[in-house]
């Protein structure tokens, strides 16, 4: 699956994927001789290093370019938002770099990953891509969670927010009133309110969320044969159950803004 992002520092690379969620600074965060993280465990030698951003001292630029001096650097570098430290770092150690990519999500340690600096795209290799939508149908604060089967392809044995899968010719919001009509018989009108997408990763499946926020009104919830049981849930009653990724994180957002 090829990702469109921005080109930093020009060059092609190929290899595995070692991430961190969190930004790096390279002063303190890595080790210029042998290449060791000290973030967590690790070595960025040879390795796509993916991360978020930058942060820290510019004495991180030459940190990088110690890395090139001793053949610890890594393949190539990718970030969510390039920041001048690590841009500089990367160009002046001649380590390809892209950035604007939609999130480190799309990655997971060990994937393997083409990276072509020069026209700022990654190639992350045997992932299945699903855009699905995620729904929060409230009433009087609580909104609908259902409960896959134990035997479901995705997230078996958890709670989630109203979903599936977009089917061709539709759009997001047309898929997720469909999905709402289907597995709860609510009809619903105009979203309340919506979020950016979101990137969610489960083994080799990397699921492009979208999420949004129905009002039920005062109609009853028939549940179809996907979910084995649905109940009316707080987001305090939520942070109790086993859950799909990112179910309470879009029902505190939602919720928030009544």
């Amino acid at each position: 699956m090829i990702f469109q992002g921005r080109s930093i520092s020009n060059g092609k690379a190929k290899g595995e994927v070692i991430k961190l969620d969190e930004p790096l600074s390279f002063l303190g965060g890595v080790d210029g001789s042998t290449g060791d993280l000290r973030v967590r465990d690790g070595n960025v030698a040879g390795k796509i290093l993916v991360f978020p951003k930058g942060k820290g001292s510019t004495v991180g630029s030459y940190v990088m370019y110690d890395l090139m001096v001793h053949g610890k650097e890594p393949a190539a570098v990718i970030n969510e938002n390039a920041e001048t430290i690590v841009a500089t770092g990367a160009v002046i150690s001649s380590i390809p770099m892209i950035d604007r990519i939609p999130s480190v999500r799309l990655f997971e340690d060990g994937d393997i990953v083409t990276v072509d600096a020069t026209a700022g795209t990654v190639d992350i290799e045997g992932i299945t891509y699903k855009e699905v939508v995620s729904s929060v149908v409230s009433r009087n604060g609580k909104c609908i969670l259902e409960k896959r089967p134990e035997k479901s392809r995705s997230f078996p044995g958890h709670w989630s927010l109203v979903a599936g899968k977009i089917e061709e010719g539709e759009t997001p919001v047309e898929a997720a009133r469909r999905e709402i009509m289907e597995e709860t018989s609510i009809k619903v009108g105009e979203p309340v309110d919506c979020m950016e997408p979101l990137y969610v990763r489960e083994g080799k499946t990397l699921f492009k969320v979208y999420p949004f926020h129905f009002d039920a009104g005062d109609q009853d919830v028939v549940l179809n044969e996907e979910n084995d049981e649905y109940m009316w849930a707080s987001v305090e009653d939520t942070k109790r159950l086993r859950t799909v990724t990112d179910t309470i994180l879009v029902m505190s957002r939602f919720m928030s803004r009544q």
